[in-house]
């Protein structure tokens, strides 16, 4: 007699837990209608700036040609958790993103959530780009609409079970996902408030610049401060006073301009595509990004 109330009761554990699940992984997007200003045409020429300041041609562009705003997709990037394939993001109208609105971008980019309601893997840079501007998130739509339209949907991904599984993201999203907006520190220069937005948010540059844990979320100990390269081809530098100590601001803006070092290296690997982009800044971006980064706390390189 007593087996039946304690499989009710098991049962019913089961299914809160279910439930809770549900709750905790169901993809939320940041916007669920449009506001005044998702609904602004944006400036595609500010949008230009974002989108090199985002190194967004780095992963979308299409591989085997040479035009760096065919973003066709489909580069293949190795990952702990398997083989991700980068998506179209040109305006194309069935492969790409054409169909999508200003809201859809935005919901990409500040909440990791697709125009199907989905979650998106975390190697889609999100968890910085959370921290994005909603106008510069208009501007950036604005330019991606003036680009050519490249036909090919990128192959799928091949990731290992569980972490296959998109719903599952939500619960790294509960615990790596801060989506605390930028505050801009009065007590700091304009150009270091602007070095730290696109820094921290834009250029997103602690996603290859730091080390990460078994779930791939960033070590907060190691902020900056280097890491394994994701796709197992090397190790990411330290960018904080650790190893920049003796750069100057000048040194990091000429870095970002030329792929110059101050020992008169030059960077490789895929920090050279990084520069093909900054190269693309106004100076004043560059120099404040120099001005952020000049500023970070110490932190020791990490083991490899």
């Amino acid at each position: 007699m007593t087996r039946v109330p304690i499989a009710i009761g098991a049962v019913a554990v089961a299914a809160a837990a279910a439930l809770c699940a549900g709750l905790i992984t169901t993809p939320r997007p940041a916007f669920t209608t449009v506001t005044a200003e998702l609904d602004a045409p944006g400036d595609a020429e500010r949008g230009r700036l974002i989108f090199a300041a985002g190194d967004c041609s780095s992963c979308h562009a299409s591989p085997g040609q040479s035009d760096p705003l065919k973003l066709g997709g489909s580069m293949a990037l190795a990952s702990p958790f398997g083989t991700m394939r980068v998506p179209n993001i040109s305006p194309h109208p069935q492969d790409g993103i054409g169909t999508w609105s200003t809201r859809d971008l935005a919901n990409a980019l500040l909440s990791g959530v697709s125009p199907r309601a989905e979650h998106y893997f975390p190697a889609f840079p999100y968890p910085s780009y959370v921290k994005m501007r909603v106008a510069d998130v208009a501007d950036l739509m604005a330019y991606l609409r003036t680009l050519p339209p490249v036909a090919g949907k990128a192959p799928p991904h091949e990731l290992s079970f569980p972490f296959n599984i998109r719903r599952f993201v939500g619960f790294w999203k509960v615990l790596f996902l801060d989506t605390d907006p930028i505050v801009e520190d009065p007590a700091k220069s304009a150009a270091w408030n602007r070095g730290r937005y696109l820094v921290e948010a834009v250029a997103h540059c602690a996603e290859c610049h730091s080390s990460r844990n078994l779930l791939g979320g960033i070590r907060e100990d190691t902020r900056f401060a280097g890491g394994p390269d994701p796709e197992g081809t090397g190790f990411i530098p330290n960018i904080t006073p650790a190893r920049l100590g003796s750069w100057t601001e000048a040194d990091i803006a000429e870095l970002l301009l030329s792929g110059r070092t101050p020992s008169g290296d030059t960077v490789g690997s895929s920090m050279k595509s990084v520069v093909s982009n900054t190269a693309k800044l106004p100076p004043s971006d560059r120099a404040a990004i120099a001005t952020y980064i000049k500023s970070l706390p110490f932190r020791p390189t990490p083991s490899p």
